[in-house]
């Protein structure tokens, strides 16, 4: 897939999957689950543990039946590292702008990390596909409308605090995608293997990012 397709991907559904999974096979299955239900842009956290080669492995599992990028990047060299294992797009909690400029390089979409609407526009005339609103969970849908409003050009991806109760209201408010972790792949579907559960809530997902968003 090409740098257009991810984003017209990420933004057709509205919705990227955060995993912190286990392992390579546990991440592929839980792919497949939210694949089933719809959702096929994956950010799989720097934190997961053998990260890199979770991707890799996940990259060959899934040609080009989703996108699997890498999240919690905090410098160029890691992003590197990720591109490299194969990742498809990259996610930081933090505005990095080498990392802007090596994702740019390397024709990789980017979506780095920012709070204050100084970094945000900072982000954006850095080279930022999207800009990552970290975290939103304190601040809520209020300021992702109240952004909106003297940055309309500025395509906004809300992380934390994004639930099935919330997720119209920051679509509503002017979202471009939302990024969602726990509220989608629980602690608990993880333990137990209950992929049927995974697949049924990203389906829940997308049907309220859809009925937010009206008539196209």
């Amino acid at each position: 897939m090409t740098r257009i397709d991810i984003l017209q991907q990420i933004e057709s559904a509205g919705v990227v999957a955060i995993i912190r999974a286990s392992g390579s096979e546990q991440l592929i299955d839980v792919v497949e689950a939210l694949r089933a239900g719809g959702i096929t842009c994956i950010e799989v956290t720097m934190t997961t543990p053998n990260a890199l080669e979770v991707i890799r492995n996940a990259r060959q599992a899934c040609g080009d039946s989703a996108a699997i990028g890498v999240g919690t990047v905090l410098d160029g060299p890691t992003a590197n590292a990720a591109i490299l294992a194969g990742a498809q797009f990259v996610v930081a909690p933090i505005t990095d702008l080498p990392t802007i400029e090596l994702c740019r390089r390397e024709g990789v979409p980017v979506f780095p990390g920012a709070m204050t609407p100084t970094e945000i526009v900072r982000a954006w005339q850095a080279g930022a596909d999207m800009v990552k609103v970290f975290p939103t969970t304190s601040l809520g849908t209020t300021f992702i409308r109240d952004l909106r409003g003297p940055f309309p050009q500025i395509k906004l991806i809300p992380t934390g605090g994004v639930t099935l109760e919330t997720v119209a209201d920051f679509i509503k408010a002017g979202s471009a995608a939302v990024g969602v972790g726990s509220s989608l792949v629980t602690k608990a579907a993880l333990k137990n293997r209950d992929f049927a559960a995974i697949k049924a809530t990203a389906e829940e997902f997308l049907k309220r990012v859809r009925a937010a968003r009206g008539p196209s």
